[in-house]
């Protein structure tokens, strides 16, 4: 008989077993180095520009809310673990079945004592970092001096209290459940609770443990329920948000009488913790689960049916009061004047004569339209860009004030083609030059604007100022990263503009500001070669020790980072201010915690034609204050806040979170002061409110008779209309001041709203021009309530009739002969005259691939009349009895001679207007030659229907003899 020794077991080489660990290690550090460049790479950046106190101030707070939630969790739990284990019974008759259990469980329990804590604690960790900015809003928030109108408490403790008590109510409520389930766990492995022939035994330890826990859990439910009350005040409910007759006498008494029940349920399970008798806390917690039912639910419902709906608006009155009150003070609208207006409808010889200031600064050219016209005439090379739409601002020259459209020209790498390798898009191609400023109320004979500001190198009244600096290196269209600067004598390699003194082809420049940080040290290339994955910035010549890296150039990106507590407004816009070219940014604080003020969804507010799909971190609010403006270089991209509204109590809490970032209004310079204007998105918001909040008693917002809404713009019917700026007077106004409008229709659920206007609104946007001070009435909201016994037809119908109107459909198609595409500019709403004028201009551009709208009519009504005409001064006349008594900004252009080589006649037809032509005057010739035109039109379709082309060539032939008389006559028109 042979034996055979039983192989020895295999042990893993030395060798593998190093190096296993020295990839591990190797892997660890890769990632570590990676992770640590990413944070000082913004830590650079946010040293560079001054705000690194907003970083440190995150990240020590950020750590600190890890911390203690990863310990508020992991030690409760582990103690739990502990507690269980220890007090386990030494003698425990286990079941086959546990005795398996403890098998697998005992060579882990070590691993899973410690292990379960260190688990969950990471994830209450991450949950309370995500929460650092609820309890900095609380430890640092301030009193607003406005009670809510239920519990007469500061409205701050809605805003900084209340979400931080939630919150850390629910994160014990989870920290006690998972104690609860481990503890129960533990007891139910190791004997402490036994299962078993239809008995439950508990030990005495483990009843303690679980006696004490429970009523810890239910004691913090009582607490959450007393929140609760409070809570009810920011919850939307049927009409209105927050409580009202039903929540005050009904919902809020419960949670308050559930809440003491909660505390007696506790006080039960303390009690069973000594005497050991479960059934006393268990019937009680039947009892609270049946209380919570009926006194939560069936109470609230009997109230509701049977007091409240047979009288609602005696019960109702006082709550929807609230609602109307608060929300008003919550979106800023509370100040609103309002002024009955009789409309006239009926356009009179020199009814504009007190409008004249007015009528001057209406704008022609449409910023939404007129970019391609901008780009073909002063792009100069393909490699520039313009916004597109433009942007709108005021200068004041010679002393008057003039609205202008505006556009920076900036970099688009994209048109370099082969030319874009990386030294050219990171080193040469670093920035933009100039600021292209053209009127709003004017435009030349061929259709163009008239330019204040052009050119390259720039020229006009902007750069003839001897510090006008006209480089953008920071824009909305910057290239991801650029590296610029070099020693002081060094030849410049950055490309300036592409034409040079003497002939030469281009002229270079050399970046000389501090815009980004420093790559002088090969650590620091080595920290953005990695950050941009591109290896040229450690090893390329170009980079010397005087270069900087300028990245995160969008003027609202960097605004952003540095206030990430602001949400910021869609539209921000360049100036020149104090001889700079910088991007003014309006920033918003805003809360959903705003007692008694209704939710509006801040995306379906601010969404329109010109904005269609904004998104937001926070959608639904029922709080905004535009309280910061920001201000961004771009020649330096410094960035500089200016607490704009220093009585918003949420800004002056994040003032006290980041106490050294935000500047006072007093160092705002008067040149800033003159550009600053009342924010696009907060007046659509508030737009929004007050189509339902115009009305300022309980009644009248219950009967919901008179609710307005915006209309949708009539270019773009799904969305809604856009406001618009102009230097307008309203009535009332002693002078013209550059103001925001909007106009109302009636609301309607259905979609086949009556689009006739009701009411027109008006802010001020001029902060006037003093340092350091705010205009008056800057932000001062005027409504126009149109009287309902007058039609005055709003932007819808006006649309369609001039859509409709023979005449003008005979010219638009005269616009289009050939490939020429015609495009109906914005739709301006005005109060002048006495009544309401509409202004329309009309671009033709061509259908081929070079775009260049040129404005070749303006449409205006008044009334049921409207004009057609080659300027606006001459449509105003036409439509005024020959002479409007005013002159708009093109009145000094000359129209340009029409196809025949005559000259279109400037005095306009007198005669009585033809209905069929809606107002607009036509000779009987030409009637008839539109009338021939008509018919040949309808002949030739019917023709081609029936198949026959005889007839169909016949037609044809008639509409084109029509056409040239139309085109002959149309002169005289």
């Amino acid at each position: 008989m042979t034996t055979t020794s039983a192989p020895a077991p295999a042990t893993p080489s030395r060798s593998r077993r190093v190096v296993g660990i020295s990839l591990a290690i190797l892997s660890g550090l890769v990632v570590a180095f990676f992770t640590f460049a990413n944070f000082y790479a913004e830590w650079l950046w946010y040293d560079q520009l001054g705000f690194d106190s907003v970083l440190i101030t995150q990240w020590i707070a950020r750590s600190m809310m890890f911390v203690i939630g990863f310990v508020g969790m992991a030690v409760p739990v582990w103690l739990a673990i502990q507690l269980a284990y220890r007090l386990r019974p030494v003698y425990a008759r286990l079941s086959s079945q546990l005795d398996r259990y403890q098998e697998v469980v005992e060579p882990l329990r070590r691993l899973g004592m410690w292990g379960i804590p260190v688990f969950f604690g990471f994830f209450a960790g991450f949950a309370a970092s995500a929460q650092w900015e609820t309890t900095w809003l609380w430890l640092n928030g301030v009193a607003t001096t406005t009670t809510d109108p239920q519990f007469n408490l500061d409205t701050g403790f809605y805003l900084f209290a209340l979400p931080f008590y939630s919150a850390l109510v629910a994160f014990i409520s989870a920290v006690l459940m998972i104690s609860l389930l481990v503890t129960v766990l533990v007891a139910y492995l190791y004997g402490s609770v036994r299962v078993g022939q239809r008995e439950l035994r508990i030990s005495k330890a483990a009843r303690i443990q679980l006696a004490i826990i429970a009523g810890l859990y239910l004691l913090v439910q009582a607490v959450s329920l007393w929140l609760d009350r409070y809570k009810t005040l920011t919850e939307p409910g049927d009409r209105i948000t927050g409580p009202g007759y039903t929540g005050v006498n009904a919902i809020i008494p419960g949670q308050e009488i559930l809440a003491v029940i909660a505390i007696i349920v506790a006080i039960l399970f303390f009690v069973t913790a000594v005497i050991g008798r479960w059934r006393y806390p268990l019937v009680a917690t039947a009892l609270l689960v049946v209380a919570s039912l009926v006194i939560g639910l069936g109470y609230p419902w009997v109230v509701n049916t049977f007091q409240v709906q047979p009288n609602r608006f005696t019960l109702e009155q006082e709550y929807y009061q609230r609602n109307v009150d608060m929300t008003q003070e919550a979106y800023g609208v509370d100040g609103l004047e309002k002024a009955d207006f009789q409309a006239e409808t009926d356009a009179a010889a020199g009814q504009l004569r007190e409008d004249a200031a007015t009528t001057a600064q209406i704008r022609i050219m449409d910023p939404a339209i007129i970019s391609p016209t901008v780009r073909q005439l002063e792009q100069y090379r393909s490699y520039y860009q313009f916004q597109d739409p433009l942007d709108v601002d005021r200068y004041e020259i010679d002393g008057q004030s003039q609205d202008t459209v505006v556009s920076v020209r900036e970099l688009n790498l994209e048109q370099l083609g082969t030319a874009a390798d990386w030294l050219n898009s990171a080193t040469v191609y670093t920035h933009g030059y100039g600021l292209v400023a053209a009127k709003g109320n004017d435009r030349t004979t061929e259709g163009d604007p008239v330019f204040l500001e052009r050119g390259i190198p720039a020229q006009g009244f902007l750069s003839d100022s001897e510090d006008f600096q006209p480089r953008v290196y920071f824009g909305e269209y910057s290239p991801e990263y650029s590296i610029v600067g070099a020693p002081e004598g060094s030849e410049p390699a950055e490309l300036d503009y592409p034409s040079g003194e003497d002939g030469a082809g281009e002229t270079k420049t050399t970046f000389e500001g501090d815009g980004g940080p420093s790559l002088g040290g090969v650590f620091n290339r080595l920290i953005y070669a990695l950050k941009f994955q591109a290896e040229q910035i450690l090893f390329s010549d170009s980079v010397n020790e005087d270069s900087q890296i300028l990245y995160d150039r969008d003027p609202s990106l960097r605004v952003q980072k540095v206030a990430p507590y602001l949400t910021l407004d869609n539209d921000p816009y360049p100036s020149v201010v104090d001889g700079r070219i910088v991007w003014i940014v309006d920033g918003y604080t805003l809360s959903a915690n705003y007692p008694y003020s209704s939710t509006v969804s801040l995306a379906a507010a601010i969404s329109d034609s010109s904005n269609p799909s904004p998104s937001f971190a926070l959608d639904d609010i029922n709080y905004i204050r535009n309280s910061v403006k920001a201000t961004v270089d771009a020649y330096d991209g410094s960035v500089t806040l200016y607490a704009w509204d220093d009585e918003d109590p949420v800004l002056q809490t994040w003032q006290n979170v980041y106490p050294t970032t935000i500047e006072p209004i007093s160092e705002m310079s008067a040149d800033l002061i003159s550009h600053v204007r009342y924010p696009t998105d907060l007046f659509k918001v508030q737009r929004s409110v007050l189509g339902t909040y115009h009305v300022d008693d309980a009644r009248s917002f219950y009967q919901s008779d008179n609710r307005w809404e915006t209309p949708n713009d009539p270019q773009v019917d799904t969305q809604l209309q856009p406001p618009y700026y102009l230097t307008m007077q309203m009535p009332g106004q002693e002078e013209p001041t550059y103001s925001m409008f909007t106009s109302f229709i009636p609301a309607t659920t259905s979609g086949d709203a009556r689009n006739v206007l009701m009411g027109y609104l008006a802010v001020d946007s001029n902060a006037g021009a003093v340092a350091g001070e705010k205009g008056d009435d800057y932000g001062k909201l005027r409504m126009l309530v149109i009287d309902a016994d007058t039609t005055v037809p709003g932007p819808g119908q006006v649309q369609n009739t001039f859509d409709a109107d023979p005449f003008v459909s005979s010219q638009i198609n005269l616009l289009k002969q050939g490939q020429s595409d015609v495009l109906n500019g914005n739709l301006l709403t005005l109060p002048v005259g006495g009544g309401l004028l509409y202004v329309q201009p009309v671009f033709v551009q061509s259908s081929g691939a070079t775009k260049l709208p040129t404005l070749q009519k303006v449409l205006v009504s008044f009334g049921t009349d409207i004009a057609f005409e080659n300027t606006l001064s001459e449509g105003l006349d036409a439509l005024f009895g020959g002479d409007s008594g005013a002159d708009a900004g093109d009145g000094d252009v000359q129209p340009e001679p029409d196809v025949d080589g005559s000259e279109v006649d400037p005095e306009p037809d007198t005669a009585e207007p033809d209905d069929s032509s809606g107002g607009v005057v036509l000779t009987d010739e030409y009637q008839a030659a539109l009338d021939d035109a008509q018919q040949a039109m309808l002949d030739r379709d019917a023709a081609l229907s029936a198949g026959d082309l005889t007839a169909f060539a016949e037609a044809d032939e008639r509409l084109s003899a029509a056409v040239e008389d139309l085109i002959r006559l149309g002169v005289q028109q």
